[in-house]
């Protein structure tokens, strides 16, 4: 898949409400550089970067697949500017994926969280 075939694919899947302007930066088949926008005057609440997470995780494991297990941690309290996801999948094994990302506000210098899953294919 290439990174306009993630994009499209991203634009398809998401609701409207779980886009959050998301484009996809890089795509190297594993790992996964996602940038998501505030729209003015809003800020990230905690249910939207949930969202941010899932979404980068789904990107990096497949987005058909069914979440097993989700782990949050929250690192800093999120700036109001643009998102920066870094996902990748640390473990294929049979049907399951692991992934993990991580969530910057605005560069890739301090998290704001980081977050892994467990995915399996039906």
């Amino acid at each position: 898949m290439t990174e306009e075939e993630l994009q499209k694919t991203l634009d398809d899947f998401l609701v409207a409400s779980e886009r959050h302007d998301v484009f996809v930066e890089e795509f190297d088949g594993q790992d996964v550089r996602l940038r998501f926008s505030l729209a003015p005057g809003e800020r990230w609440s905690s249910a939207a970067l949930l969202s941010l997470a899932d979404t980068s995780l789904r990107a990096a494991a497949g987005l058909d697949r069914r979440l097993l297990h989700l782990t949050v941690t929250v690192l800093r309290q999120a700036q109001d500017a643009d998102m920066i996801a870094l996902s990748r999948v640390i473990r294929r094994d049979g049907v399951v994926v692991n992934a993990e990302a991580w969530l910057f506000s605005h560069a890739a210098v301090e998290p704001t969280l980081h977050a892994t899953a467990s995915f399996r294919t039906d």
